[in-house]
């Protein structure tokens, strides 16, 4: 007998039991032969509050936020890192041995760290980049490229009010265009990102006219169901590089895994073959 706990650690969302993120914390565990678990936790947004009070008393060190809790979370927790303020939303919470919650927000770190590890060797400072969508995500997503060095964001969302508070927000490196003319803002850039749902299974494919994307440019869609989006073979088809956006998932739950479990994991071939299993 033994008086070792054993770490655990989940994902909470509503709903929850798509979610590809035990598979890959699972593996992780496995691969590293460490003691902990990681649970998929179907929470309301009634009972978060309550759930998460409760959880470090049942000996959980940490979890994921996801869908729709990512920003309502940040009222709820005793602190916040600057990086989940300027975002709006946390992503990842640690439950502290004094009884405090801290919030981070590792989704930019991700997306980030998806476009480094790919073959096409991508570089923020080639050019400028078009974000498409003004939602929560690409609130992620405009930060981390504006810390990666991209020149200038070139911005467009269904709703042009929303793309406008995001350019208020974050300065003169954001450029806001109709949604009419989101396709002739493709032509002036060296990485394109789509943050909004559009091209996932069960909604409405991205009706943004691709001709004016650029041979070589970068391509990544942060939908990673289906793998490969209309968006991505398209692209492809045209020349340039692409990312799927499977690799955001498993970037972004790497800290979050080193500060519940204590080892830094890897991403790599078999991560995703775990996530996709």
């Amino acid at each position: 007998m033994t008086d070792q706990t054993i770490p655990l650690a989940g994902v909470i969302g509503s709903p929850i039991a798509h979610s590809k993120s035990p598979r890959i914390h699972r593996h992780w565990l496995t691969v590293m032969d460490l003691p902990g678990h990681y649970v998929p936790m179907n929470v309301s947004p009634e009972n978060l509050a309550e759930v998460l009070r409760t959880l470090p008393k049942a000996g959980f060190v940490g979890a994921n936020i996801t869908i729709p809790h990512k920003e309502k979370v940040l009222g709820l927790v005793d602190i916040v890192t600057d990086r989940a303020a300027l975002i709006g939303a946390a992503n990842t919470l640690i439950f502290g041995k004094d009884g405090k919650i801290h919030a981070d927000n590792t989704d930019g770190y991700g997306f980030i760290n998806n476009l480094k590890n790919a073959p096409c060797g991508w570089d923020g400072a080639n050019g400028p980049a078009a974000v498409l969508g003004a939602g929560g995500a690409s609130r992620a997503v405009i930060v981390a490229l504006l810390d990666a060095g991209v020149p200038e964001i070139l911005l467009s969302n269904r709703t042009r009010m929303r793309a406008d508070a995001l350019a208020q927000e974050f300065g003169k490196r954001i450029r806001v265009f109709d949604w009419r003319q989101a396709g002739n803002m493709l032509e002036h850039c060296a990485t394109v990102v789509n943050t909004t749902s559009l091209g996932m299974v069960g909604q409405p494919s991205l009706d943004v006219p691709l001709q004016g994307l650029q041979k070589g440019a970068v391509v990544t869609d942060i939908v990673y169901a289906p793998l490969r989006t209309q968006l991505l073979e398209t692209a492809e088809e045209m020349g340039c590089h692409t990312v799927d956006g499977l690799g955001m998932l498993l970037h972004q739950a790497v800290p979050g895994f080193e500060r519940w479990f204590g080892k830094r994991p890897e991403v790599d071939a078999a991560t995703r073959d775990a996530a996709l299993r």
